[in-house]
């Protein structure tokens, strides 16, 4: 319960009891139903001190916080989340095998959940978010299969690894279309007062998936379909700017030959973490026919809006009613990691090139379904808004000043809690990759995967001793700094 619930129950309840037994009666009942509202908010307070294991790479401690929360934070509507969460800190602690049974049980309950949601989608109009089981965020979705892949690379199982980077490929393709029957569905609801329509998304390319399919298609020696995959990862680069905000990384060494036959090693480091979930509050202000929604300069679908208003019609309403709600938006984790830098004895070192934004990704497809979010939002906000009004109304009528206002504070304080974005995403997701390739001799090597800050100060050194590189096989050797 929020502490201005608390301090209220705790300021009146006494005094009530012995002013007004009736009284103190409504308000119980209201603090009671706003007791049991925890599983309308999203509650996050289970990842307090992780980022402090994760900026120390203790991501054994990380797992155990994670599994010590578990029957307590991640309800069955949540599993989606735990799995993802769970999955992901098992794959950065090379618990491979455990990872991948995770995220396959996440993929699973990501896309049951998500069906449910468009065939309960009319029906759940005007439910809580939180209320339904997590679906996961698209780029969740996507991803989660390359890190599928990379899991498989490391057990040397490059057929498995082939599958999941087709999975994302093909994910990537639906990745539009797939809110397109929800967003009929939506329409059809008898509280709907305006159509539905899913956000554009520019997003067709993953280049770490493209990465990872050249060099599987270079380990079975397929250079054209290596060509293939290399222009598709560069058309990347022309499609969506906003998500390859850096220069294209030099792939030219990996798609040449190499005479003689040397060993080639393939670092890919993940640095910061992709973005949290958070939520702006709107207050809703009604006229004849027409809603007014109060906001910033910038409007929740990015459009410029100087006025600061959303004046968006709807048929039926009557003036006079005022209440707020939530939306969510995605917000980037700052990363103190600013160069990243492969060093090997005898070698020159040199510097891993960006290759994904995991975290423009997430922004960008959290856009396909936001006006779905902002007009389903709305939706149930007018709707349990003015019921909320009109029983408030109702039962007041009769009531003397004082037990009509508590009263009506009551149902206000009840009306406001239940009104809450949903806030849940997976945690361990890191916020960008980077590569490098390097030929050497075959041998063994000790090698150290360094992270910088902005001014150059050493963040961590990632050290890897007895790295064995083969001719024969596909060398990558993966590395994180999730901070």
């Amino acid at each position: 319960m929020p502490f201005g619930v608390r301090h209220f129950g705790a300021a009146f309840r006494k005094y009530l009891a012995m002013r007004n037994p009736s009284l103190s009666l409504i308000l119980a009942s209201a603090l009671a139903l706003l007791a049991g509202c925890a599983s309308m908010r999203t509650d996050k307070t289970h990842y307090a001190g992780i980022d402090a294991l994760l900026a120390k790479a203790d991501y054994p401690a990380a797992i155990a916080k994670i599994e010590a929360a578990k029957a307590k934070a991640y309800g069955f509507k949540d599993r989606a989340v735990y799995y993802l969460d769970a999955g992901m800190l098992h794959h950065w602690n090379g618990d491979y095998e455990k990872s991948n049974e995770l995220l396959e049980l996440a993929e699973r309950a990501i896309e049951e959940n998500f069906t449910k949601s468009i065939t309960r989608s009319a029906s759940s109009m005007i439910m809580n978010d939180n209320i339904l089981a997590y679906a996961g965020e698209d780029y969740e979705d996507v991803y989660l299969n390359a890190f599928k892949a990379l899991n498989y690379l490391a057990l040397g199982r490059n057929d498995d690894a082939f599958v999941e980077v087709r999975r994302l490929d093909l994910k990537l393709v639906q990745l539009e279309s797939k809110y397109s029957k929800m967003a009929d569905k939506l329409s059809q609801a008898e509280e709907a007062h305006e159509t539905f329509t899913p956000g554009k998304s520019y997003f067709q390319e993953s280049a770490l998936g493209r990465y990872l399919g050249m060099l599987l298609y270079r380990a079975d020696y397929k250079w054209d379909d290596v060509r293939i995959d290399r222009e598709k990862l560069e058309r990347g680069w022309q499609l969506q700017p906003d998500i390859y905000t850096f220069p294209l990384p030099d792939l030219s060494l990996a798609t040449q030959r190499v005479d003689p036959p040397m060993a080639r090693l393939n670092v890919i480091a993940f640095s910061g973490l992709a973005p949290d979930k958070k939520a702006n509050t709107f207050y809703i202000h009604t006229e004849e026919n027409i809603i007014v929604l109060g906001s910033t300069a910038e409007d929740y679908l990015g459009k410029q809006n100087l006025t600061g208003l959303n004046v968006i019609p709807w048929p039926g309403v009557t003036e006079g009613y005022h209440f707020k709600i939530q939306l969510p938006y995605m917000q980037k984790h700052p990363s103190q990691v600013a160069r990243i830098e492969v060093e090997i004895k005898d070698i020159d070192a040199e510097n891993l090139q960006p290759l994904e934004s995991l975290e423009n990704a997430a922004i960008e497809t959290f856009g396909i379904q936001k006006p779905i979010v902002f007009l389903k939002t709305i939706t149930r906000a007018v709707a349990k808004g003015i019921a909320a009004e009109q029983a408030k109304q109702k039962m007041t009528q009769d009531m003397e000043g004082g037990m009509a206002f508590f009263t009506r504070l009551a149902s206000d304080l009840l009306v406001d809690t239940t009104e809450n974005a949903d806030l849940r995403v997976s945690r361990f997701f890191p916020a960008e990759a980077s590569i490098r390739e390097i030929h050497l001799p075959e041998g063994t090597y000790d090698i150290l995967i360094k992270y910088y800050d902005a001014n150059g100060r050493l963040l961590r050194t990632d050290e890897r001793p007895g790295v064995n590189v083969d001719v024969n096989h596909l060398n990558v050797l993966e590395s994180s700094y999730l901070n």
